[in-house]
């Protein structure tokens, strides 16, 4: 994979220099910081360019949604991980409305983080099982969960890698837990994607949870 730059935002200091120091002896050490968002978004604006953002927010504050967003469309190719101390089901809605490829929080071990951010680089979204129960426990549709058991002709098999991506697996762990290639499990997420008419597995997860899926998914980290 090779070595892959981070810019580190975090209000505390003392915080960002002790990921600071643990980052340069890994495959993502840390070409610069800021303490707020619209500081880091005015640094890449300015031509920064870093391969992953890692980044807390302020549960409900525009200013920093907008930065983030902006972030985004600034780095189109760059991951952005949310490393916080706690995540609610508010923020965790929020954090996927801004395109965020990853929620994590502070509490998880350095080793952990390092295995995370691979995973990022891979192409993967990556929702803790204690952050994916959220999506069920928080119930994100404004509090109502659908209720419904529909499920818009899915198989069986459908359903339960639905289950697994509201359990964060990616899809090597998916294919390991039913027994069937990564090869396959792309081709059943096409399909499911197609069928439930979303854009992509983290929109999956929600339209699961909305829709009762969840139900099928066993936690077993």
């Amino acid at each position: 994979m090779g070595r892959k730059e981070t810019l580190l935002v975090d209000r505390s200091k003392l915080f960002r220099e002790g990921l600071k120091t643990f980052l340069a002896d890994s495959p993502f050490p840390a070409m610069a910081e800021a303490t707020e968002l619209r500081e880091a978004a005015v640094l890449v604006r300015e031509g920064l360019a870093p391969d992953i953002i890692i980044l807390d927010f302020m549960e409900g504050n525009p200013q920093d949604l907008e930065a983030i967003r902006e972030i985004r469309q600034l780095r189109p190719d760059g991951k952005i991980v949310l490393l916080a101390n706690d995540v609610s089901a508010r923020k965790l809605t929020q954090a996927l409305d801004t395109g965020i490829d990853a929620c994590l929080v502070k509490n998880i071990t350095s080793d952990a983080l390092i295995k995370y951010l691979g995973l990022v680089m891979a192409g993967e979204r990556v929702f803790p099982v204690e952050l994916a129960r959220l999506l069920i426990d928080g119930k994100l549709d404004g509090g109502r969960r659908n209720g419904t058991s529909s499920h818009n002709g899915l198989s069986q098999r459908e359903v339960e890698i639905l289950g697994c991506l509201v359990n964060g697996d990616p899809n090597k762990v998916i294919a390991n837990r039913l027994k069937i290639t990564e090869a396959t499990v792309k081709v059943h997420l096409k399909g499911l994607l197609r069928k439930i008419n979303v854009a992509n597995r983290t929109q999956a997860a929600m339209w699961a949870v909305n829709n009762g899926v969840d139900r099928h998914c066993v936690f077993d980290h």
